[in-house]
């Protein structure tokens, strides 16, 4: 091949991984790996980190009855994790690990993109700064923090419309189209920009949607409200170092220089230390006689509320399940952080996809009841 050609397929490829269309087409959708692709803050864990205990009485789960094109078939429960790309499970209760296991060469070490179980943990930090009085109210109309909105009916949406989805924000939740918002907001390059750029499609306070757009602009809320701090700085210093977490973490920006943090998603972890999130949210925002976060905001976080258009499964960023009063942090490709509190039970997945059979929220009430 000559040089000249060389080059001009160089100068091809260059251009086009520098759009969000190109990372699209050259990634090929999100991946638990994708904490290699993207720029990041660090986020430091403390000197001395917090261990769960591992019980002397291990959970053993009874085989699984599935159906398959209409034949009912017998599987081991492992069997099952691994069939369902599953690479961390873990079943806390009592502070005491009772199962923990890791598949396709993950280990406890290995780091995992949270994707929208960082939504839930946007929500803890908007918590704090309530506590801090780096935010006011959540009744506050968002463009106290964010006057450069273009559209104007942004000044009729509130902190809280963001919190429940139901800011009226016009956002297309597909993660298949390249030229749609969640490629625009998980590939691009700059997401103050596209979050001017956004328009209100119908009345805030009306109608439930699920929208990472609504977490994004929560997070850029959260950005204006903190100054000169970062939302990685803020994430150490009130959440992973008071929670003696493990292991160092990241969270992925949308650019190198002066990025900014993509609240929608993207906090890399390990599945321990995303156990401890739910442990604090078990203990009402208490972690070892420390209030981390607020007693009155976890609890307005993890119940039943349908007031102002929310609606019963879902609010300030965690999913609800009426069935049997527990509470979750989720993300796409089967991510879960499971909180039972009446059974004081924790239960964290980790996926590379949801897999074909696999129902997370239901395997994780069914393993609670037999504890």
């Amino acid at each position: 091949m000559k040089p000249q050609t060389i080059l001009i397929a160089f100068l091809i490829v260059i251009s086009f991984s520098s759009c969000k269309i190109g990372r699209f087409a050259y990634y090929n959708y999100a991946n638990i790996t994708d904490h290699k692709i993207f720029p990041n803050r660090i986020i430091e864990k403390p000197e001395n980190s917090f261990q769960f205990q591992k019980s002397s009485k291990q959970f053993i789960q009874d085989s699984l009855t599935l159906t398959v094109n209409g034949v009912k078939e017998k599987i081991t429960f492992e069997d099952y994790l691994i069939s369902n790309k599953t690479v961390a499970y873990i079943i806390i209760q009592n502070d005491s690990i009772k199962y923990e296991n890791y598949f396709n060469s993950y280990e406890e070490s290995s780091i995992v993109n949270s994707f929208s179980i960082g939504k839930s943990i946007l929500s803890i930090l908007i918590g704090c700064a309530l506590d801090d009085g780096q935010i006011k109210s959540i009744q506050e109309p968002i463009t106290n923090y964010l006057p450069q909105l273009k559209d104007e009916r942004f000044k009729e949406v509130t902190i809280e419309h963001l919190l429940n989805m139901t800011s009226g924000i016009n956002f297309k939740e597909s993660y298949t189209n390249p030229f749609g918002d969640a490629a625009t907001f998980y590939y691009g390059t700059n997401l103050n920009k596209a979050i001017n750029n956004m328009e209100i499609a119908y009345t805030p306070g009306t109608r439930f949607k699920y929208s990472s757009g609504d977490s994004q602009v929560l997070g850029l809320v959260l950005d204006a409200a903190l100054g000169k701090k970062t939302i990685s700085t803020y994430l150490e210093e009130k959440i992973w170092k008071p929670l003696g977490m493990e292991y160092d973490a990241s969270w992925s920006l949308d650019r190198k220089k002066e990025g900014v943090e993509k609240t929608f998603c993207c906090v890399n972890a390990r599945a321990r230390d995303f156990a401890k999130l739910g442990r604090l949210y078990l203990n009402k925002g208490n972690w070892n006689g420390k209030q981390i976060v607020s007693k009155e905001w976890v609890e307005n976080s993890t119940k039943i509320d349908t007031t102002g258009a929310s609606v019963a499964y879902y609010q300030h960023q965690w999913w609800i399940n009426q069935k049997d009063n527990s509470f979750e942090a989720e993300g796409i490709l089967g991510q879960h952080i499971y909180v039972n509190p009446s059974k004081k039970v924790i239960i964290v997945r980790l996926g590379e996809k949801v897999g074909k059979t696999g129902n997370w929220t239901s395997i994780a009430q069914g393993i609670t009841a037999k504890l």
